[in-house]
Order: C-alpha cells, then structure tokens, then sequence
C-alpha cells in the first residue's frame, strides 16, 4: 500500500500563499471550519482553486484547513479581508485584525487509504493512523468522513479496531494520574433516565478509589451525564481543574469535550449519528480511546439489552463484549462488561432537571426514590468496587449499599459539587405542563425506549434543562382510563406543543386490558 506523505508535504509554502487580513465574524459553525471570502478577492483566482473546494490558513506556526463561502457583500467582508467563524477563529488562536496566509488546500493523502479501505482491504496501524491524524485536524469533508465510515463498518477487522483505537487516543490530550487504579464506568446507552453514573462515582469515591469521569452531552439522547451534572455543577473544568477536583474529592463528573479525550473520536460521531451507522467496531473504538486518553486502568462497561435498547441479542452482546475485551487487553485496560436488564426506562425522569431530581433523591434515601435507578446502581457500583484489592471478593455489593445508606455517598457527591462550582444556571422542570393518560383500564405492558426518548427531545430536552417526561407509571403496573401515564414539562411553547401533538400520535406506553 502507497504510503502517506508527511503533512509538512502535504501543505504549501508561505510564499505560495496569499495574505488577507482576518475579520472575526459572530457566526458558529458547530464543529466545521468555514471561511468567507468575497467574490472580486484575488485569492480567489479560479485556476488557483480548480480541484479545491478548502482552503488552508496559517498563522503563527498553526494552521487549519476550512471551506469556503462566497460573499458578495464587501460591507460583510472585503475583498482584502477573510471572515472566520468562531470554530476557525478558536482553532486558528486569531484575532480580529491578524494577518493571515490563505491558499488552496491540498486533499489529504491519507484518502487513497480510505478508497483502500472501501475496496475491502485490510489497512495497516499506519494507515489508520494517518487517517485519524487527517480527521482531528478537521482536513475531511463530511462526505469523506462518511465514506470511511461506511467502508469500515462493512468489513473491519479486530486488529483494525485497535490500532484505531491507539490511534484515536493518540491525537488528543492523555490524562496521567499519580494512582495505579484508576476505575471507570461506561454505559452503551440507548435507556431513558439510566443515570447511574451520578449515583456511581460518588459511592466508589466514598469508598476511597478514583473515580476521574470525563461524559458526554446528550447527541441523540434527551440527556448525557453531562449534561444532567450541569444541573447541579459546572462540567466544563479545564485538564488542570479536573486533576484539583480529583486530587480534593477522589472522583469528578465532567464534559470530556472540554478536555479534548479523543478529538478524532468526536468528528466521526458527528457523521456516524445522522447516518444512525453503530457498528461494535466503532463503538468499541469510540469508548475505549476515550478511556485511554482519560487513564483508565479498569473500566465496567454496562451493556443493556431490551426490545427497544441498542443492543437487542444476545449474540449481539456477546460479539459486542469479545471486542471490548481483546481490544481492553491490548491497550492495557481491564475490562469487565456486564449485562443488564432494559425493557424499559430507569428511574421516573427523562431530561436533565427531572434525571438530577431521581439522583438526588437516591443520594439522599427519600420515600419516593426510583427503586429501579438505586438497585441497578448498586449492583454496578458493587461491580467496581470488586476492582479493589483490599475488598474481599464478593463484597462489593454490600459495601456499596453501606455507603450509600450510611450517607457517606451523598457527601462524597456534595464535595463533588462544591469542587467543579455552581451551576451555570439555576434550572427547575419546565412550567409548561400536559398529562399523557390511560386510554382503558388495564396493565401497562410495554414501554417503549426510543419513543420516550424521542418524546423527551421533542419538548426540548436537553437544550432546555426543564424540558423532558415525568414517568408516572411503571411496566406491569395496573391503571385506569384517564389516569395519567406520563406528564411533558416543556420551557418553549413551540417544542412544547410538539411533544404533546406527538404524544397523542404514539405516547410509547402500551396499556393492555387486564
């Protein structure tokens, strides 16, 4: 196979390029690098960019490659100037004013391994490094991105997720911590409400191991732990303010994007989620070189499966788990996954402000606390606890109920708080307000998954904290005509009116006759 010229090649000279002064524009374009340049500017020659649809930017020894936008108002940006948005003007570390090296930006060579990789071929850890190398730095359009991601999840072989993975981690920032166990926890996901990871990480701090738990925002879920966290603290600490928070409490609940785990990992969720492509491979290589950046020594991975969770089988399961575990092994990463039951939602809330209140009322041993959110997060805590050598084998279980009927869990959790700081905002449930009800009397035989999840995002969730589903009735539960199922909180009235317009479609709760 060709190899790759280094990306010293791959780029011009200075002299090549034009220089243009910046224009800061207030324009966010999520994730992708854009540009504008206006229609008459001289960089825009057309035999400069014949076969270019990017361009590529230096200044300072830094440089970037983004698309192009024509514009044909000077008064937006002249023909002397260039417009980066907020995500090339961050990554670029420009300001308004700068003088800027602009030309054409060359395809990446590491496409002829992804056209390797479309016809079938097994890629080398070289190549594939190469290609993580290219999509952290933002060089594929989504169309590439894709392109790999399909081909990929059409053959990829075991040794090819890990070299993925190694490469995944690579790019980005690797945490170090001055401990020999460093214990995680991760869940394949797919569960409305399942927000065990704000009940687990205190009672394994309570205990005394260390707990450094970097988590997403929500993508297509009504809420990631990160962002049900932020409800009750700040998540977006900096690499340094995560180590404070560590060394003080023994664990923290942070945003892994602010820390930069596995750069290359985040621009091929981007794509992976609108083409709903979730292959093992992919997956395994997602979470683990997240958990390797992070220092994970131990890692629990919590695998349900249900009619309507992500993982249906299981067959699926097991090739799932045999994954994890050669590919854990090899980056030096024990792996232990467990199983869980997932025919339904875990706890009563779907949406960051009703998921905290379920964890708070956990922590703190109320009447009214989801018996289903605290056993399943004991039975996983339990789990990591086992990890201690100091714990005799089987006790786990019972030392994590200890910790958090004794209270210790929720000041662990407190101290937890205290460290990462307040909130951004103080938010509460959504004051718009509409029930679901029984169509019939009878006994509440199926609860869908992803409907209530879908219904949750509908209202708002997670973008409005407030917005999401109160769960008011359970599987197996008997009910009568009129009586309420579920209750929508909203914060906006447009996604409010969604929600309860999709909810009388198809509410996602089937109510047998008894």
């Amino acid at each position: 196979m060709k190899k790759s010229r280094s990306h010293r090649d791959q780029t011009a000279t200075l002299e090549a390029l034009t220089l243009l002064r910046v224009k800061a524009l207030p324009v966010d374009t999520l994730r992708e690098n854009v540009v504008m340049l206006a229609r008459d500017c001289h960089a825009l020659r057309p035999e400069r960019f014949k076969g270019s649809r990017k361009v590529e930017l230096r200044l300072n020894g830094r440089a970037i490659v983004a698309n192009i936008l024509i514009v044909d108002d000077p008064s937006l940006v002249s023909e002397t100037e260039v417009g980066l948005t907020r995500p090339a003007l961050d990554r670029l570390c420009a300001a308004d004013g700068d003088d800027v090296h602009i030309g054409p930006a060359a395809s990446p060579e590491s496409l002829d391994y992804v056209r390797a990789k479309i016809r079938g071929e097994t890629l080398p850890d070289d190549a594939i490094s190469a290609i993580v190398r290219d999509l952290a730095g933002h060089r594929y359009s989504d169309m590439e991105i894709a392109a790999f991601l399909i081909a990929s999840a059409s053959f990829m072989t075991a040794e090819e997720v890990l070299a993925l993975t190694r490469a995944m981690a690579d790019v980005g920032t690797r945490l170090k911590w001055d401990r020999d166990l460093i214990v995680d926890k991760h869940c394949i996901g797919g569960i409305p409400g399942n927000r065990t990871t704000m009940i687990v990480a205190p009672i394994v701090a309570a205990h005394g191991l260390t707990m450094p738990k970097t988590s997403s925002r929500a993508i297509t879920s009504p809420a990631g732990t990160a962002d049900t966290m932020e409800v009750l603290a700040r998540v977006d600490l900096n690499v340094d303010e995560m180590h404070a928070v560590v060394q003080k409490c023994g664990a923290c609940i942070v945003w892994g994007g602010h820390v930069n785990l596995s750069p290359a990992d985040d621009v091929l969720i981007s794509v992976e989620r609108p083409l709903a492509i979730d292959t093992p491979e992919q997956m395994v290589a997602s979470i683990l070189s997240k958990k390797l950046a992070a220092g994970s020594t131990h890692l629990l991975v919590d695998m349900p499966i249900g009619p309507t969770a992500k993982i249906r089988s299981g067959a699926y399961a097991q090739r799932v788990r045999k994954l994890f575990e050669f590919v854990g092994a090899r980056v030096g990463i024990v792996v232990d996954v467990m199983v869980t039951e997932a025919s339904a939602p875990i706890g009563r809330g779907v949406g960051p402000v009703l998921e905290a209140r379920d964890v708070r009322a956990v922590l703190e041993a109320a009447p009214d606390a989801p018996m289903d959110l605290r056993e399943k997060s004991l039975d996983l805590a339990g789990r990591l606890l086992e990890f201690d050598p100091g714990l005799r084998g089987g006790q786990g279980r019972a030392r994590a109920q200890e910790l958090l009927d004794n209270g210790a869990a929720r000041r662990a959790m407190d101290a937890m708080i205290e460290a990462q700081g307040p909130p951004p905002r103080v938010a509460a449930p959504g004051h718009l307000v509409s029930e679901v009800v029984a169509p019939r009397n009878g006994r509440v035989t199926s609860m869908d998954c992803f409907r209530i999840a879908r219904l949750a995002r509908l209202a708002g969730a997670p973008t409005d904290p407030g917005a999401g589903l109160d769960l008011l009735k359970r599987n197996g539960e008997a009910v009568r005509a009129g009586e309420p199922l579920f209750r929508i909180h909203g914060e906006e009235e447009s996604d409010f009116r969604t929600a309860v317009e999709a909810a009388a479609h198809d509410c996602g709760v089937v109510v047998s006759p008894s």
